[in-house]
């Protein structure tokens, strides 16, 4: 089989009721979605399988559900197709939590009182913070950081295919467009978030989460883990804590992750989350790459059904 990588979802992604077929498919599933709540917010698993969005939409809910999710997946694609390995993972922005998960970097335990601690830290800062998001079509890096640069803002996410996020205070949203429009940017449109994420208005949650992340067991991945700050995979321990910690603040380079990827060797993709985001990235990025999408039992089973023996 060629060399494939597994991709897993950022925020943005999740849906009301997902992973509720995949509990009903596989009980090792059902056990993923289902932990104990201890690290978890009130009612997350009635919030998961029955909303309201509202609530699903909020980082400390959002964040935990679809890492479970990712992980559900996986666990049924091992159990539908054993004989299935992939050879590199990343994710975006918390979905590289995910991927250290599928890749042994820390259990899936460990990794969802992490992922539950930032989701709430982050939500908290957002409460804190009155920051805002504005997507940049048509952008590329250097036109991005002249344009954060004269409104006050940060370069959050280089997506590829054009797609630039910037991240800054919500009072300085006018003073963003109006610079990304003198520039000459095709599109720039506001995000329905709650905050400024991947910039230093999240320095509040990078400070709460480090406690978190040095106390976490790690081990070194079983295959190589794209971290989204460098743009390619952290080499040992340390380095992978401390580019955790610096996605928090920093900006995500979802495009350089999967140049590199590809430079690595890596011929197929597999996107295990709702939505197909990141499948419609990778046509605009790698369109000679092929990358399917599961999100569901019946892709995921599609999905199994036509890998290559």
């Amino acid at each position: 089989m060629e060399p494939i990588a597994l991709l897993f979802s950022g925020q943005g992604a999740q849906r009301v009721g997902m992973g509720s077929d995949l509990a009903e498919a596989s009980p090792a599933a059902r056990a993923i979605l289902h932990p104990a709540p201890e690290s978890l917010p009130a009612h997350f698993s009635e919030v998961l399988q029955k909303g309201p969005e509202e609530t699903l939409t909020r980082t400390a809910y959002c964040q935990p559900a679809l890492y479970l999710h990712g992980l559900a997946l996986l666990q049924i694609l091992r159990e539908k197709a054993p004989s299935f390995t992939f050879q590199a993972t990343a994710g975006l922005s918390l979905g590289e939590f995910t991927a250290h998960a599928a890749a042994g970097t820390f259990s899936a335990e460990d990794g969802l009182r992490l992922v539950a601690r930032r989701g709430a830290l982050m939500e908290e800062a957002c409460s804190q913070t009155q920051g805002a998001m504005l997507a940049l079509l048509g952008a590329d890096e250097s036109l991005a950081t002249q344009i954060a640069k004269e409104s006050g803002w940060e370069v959050a996410n280089l997506n590829g295919g054009g797609q630039v996020v910037l991240s800054g205070p919500a009072a300085k949203l006018a003073e963003a467009q109006a610079a990304a429009k003198t520039a000459g940017v095709k599109r720039s449109i506001p995000l329905k978030v709650a905050g400024a994420y991947h910039s230093s208005l999240m320095q509040s949650a990078r400070q709460g989460l480090a406690e978190a992340i040095q106390k976490t067991k790690m081990n070194s991945p079983s295959v190589p883990v794209s971290a989204n700050f460098l743009g390619h995979p952290a080499q040992g321990v340390e380095a992978i804590r401390l580019s955790l910690l610096d996605q928090v603040t920093g900006t995500v380079r979802w495009e350089t992750c999967l140049r590199q990827l590809a430079e690595s060797g890596i011929r197929r993709f597999l996107e295990l989350g709702p939505g197909a985001v990141l499948a419609g990235l990778m046509k605009k990025i790698l369109p000679d790459l092929p990358c399917a999408s599961a999100g569901t039992l019946a892709e995921l089973e599609k999905v199994i059904h036509e890998l290559p023996r």
